[in-house]
């Protein structure tokens, strides 16, 4: 297989792996949300804690989410892949909704940024980065 090839099928299996994952978050499926992450996976989140390091931190994190979430929107746009022979990212946006505890629902747009490495022919979650823009000056 040609080497455009490979980067064709690395970026597809990425944009798959991406797309199970945003479905299990909408399904609160946590098992199917840790899935292809990294043991020593890092964190960065827009709610506290700033940063988890490791898988059972990261559940924590999903576990958090899911009760805010409730049935709200997690969609994902502007996805850009770029993948390498055994490391890759990619980044896009999140519409995220949810409710708060006083009832009100909430709507946000989130940036993400999730890094892999290829361990033993798989891709890998290493590190998740999920932000919000700054409302200050």
């Amino acid at each position: 297989m040609s080497a455009s090839n490979n980067k064709r099928t690395d970026e597809a299996q990425i944009r798959e792996l991406i797309e199970t994952w945003a479905k299990s978050v909408r399904a609160k499926d946590i098992d199917g949300t840790m899935a292809h992450h990294a043991p020593d996976i890092l964190l960065f989140d827009v709610p506290p804690p700033v940063q988890s390091r490791g898988v059972d931190e990261y559940r924590k994190s999903w576990e958090r989410f899911f009760s805010w979430f409730g049935d709200g929107v997690f969609e994902i746009s502007e996805l850009s892949i770029t993948a390498g022979d055994d490391v890759a990212f990619c980044h896009g946006l999140i519409r995220c909704g949810g409710t708060e505890t006083s009832g009100d629902k909430v709507e946000l747009m989130v940036r993400l940024t999730v890094c892999y490495c290829k361990i033993d022919g798989q891709w890998t979650v290493m590190h998740e980065h999920h932000s919000e823009p700054s409302t200050s000056p």
